[in-house]
């Protein structure tokens, strides 16, 4: 069976303090969660140690980071490399996210060192893909997220592609006041599926976590799980509040 998650990217938000009280907020309402369903934490790099320090012992949250750079060391001045997340406790690194292609010019290139780094540290991988409304309109979505997949992961062999989860964000569908239904986000899911199955071996794409990246919420969420081929969500704003995120996390549950 495959692994379901949901994952919260707090991105560039909350003091110590509000994300301490977030975390424990979290803890109060989590539902009970069956073997292969998993909560992962994202928070912004100074909120890991203490985040790690309150998931002590807690079976079914995991620690993620939101970024890892792509050498191993060096004079890269305020950047975080992946054997430092690996040191801190850190057992997720979301790679590739639309706004750090977009606003850091993050290639696909540069994508795949990333994610070697991240595997070579021990590390789980976010894999992050999607298309903009320029794509999307043109209706090349397709090849433009599978040449994504092809260049960021596809170097990789079967046994660390095990390590990799992939999320997929619709980015056209993000602050541009479109909203993509559950008929879209399974058929780019199922279509992410199939380029690993054949790529690797068909078993590869069935075993392949796939989230939804695109404004999930409390009240799409259990209609976008319900769909054969997601497998969770990668939640932006709805995470930095305890009762929308936990909505989510419980049609998690329940899917």
């Amino acid at each position: 069976m495959r692994k379901q998650i949901v994952a919260a990217n707090w991105k560039m938000n909350l003091t110590l303090d509000e994300g301490a009280e977030l975390v424990n907020e979290i803890f109060k309402g989590l539902p009970v969660l069956s073997e292969e369903k998993q909560v992962v934490i994202a928070p912004p790099y100074l909120h890991i140690t203490q985040t790690a320090a309150q998931l002590t012992g807690i079976i079914d949250v995991h620690l993620g980071a939101q970024n890892c750079h792509h050498e191993a060391s060096g004079a890269y001045t305020g950047e975080v490399s992946a054997a430092m997340l690996k040191s801190a406790e850190v057992e997720y690194v979301i790679i590739g996210h639309s706004e750090r292609r977009e606003y850091f010019k993050e290639d696909n290139a540069m994508i795949a060192k990333k994610v070697n780094q991240a595997l070579i540290n021990g590390l789980k991988v976010i894999f992050c893909c999607g298309e903009p409304l320029e794509i999307r309109d043109a209706g090349t979505q397709n090849a433009y997220v599978e040449k994504q997949i092809r260049e960021g992961i596809f170097h990789l062999s079967e046994i660390q592609l095990n390590e990799v989860v992939i999320a997929y964000e619709p980015i056209w569908a993000i602050g541009t006041g479109r909203t993509a239904t559950s008929a879209q986000a399974q058929d780019m899911h199922a279509h992410i599926r199939s380029v690993v199955a054949a790529k690797y071996e068909h078993e590869a794409g069935d075993n392949m976590t796939i989230l939804y990246g695109g404004s999930c919420k409390p009240s799409n969420a259990a209609e976008l799980f319900a769909c054969p081929d997601v497998d969770g969500g990668l939640i932006g704003g709805a995470s930095l509040k305890a009762t929308e995120f936990l909505g989510i996390v419980e049609a998690m549950a329940f899917a």
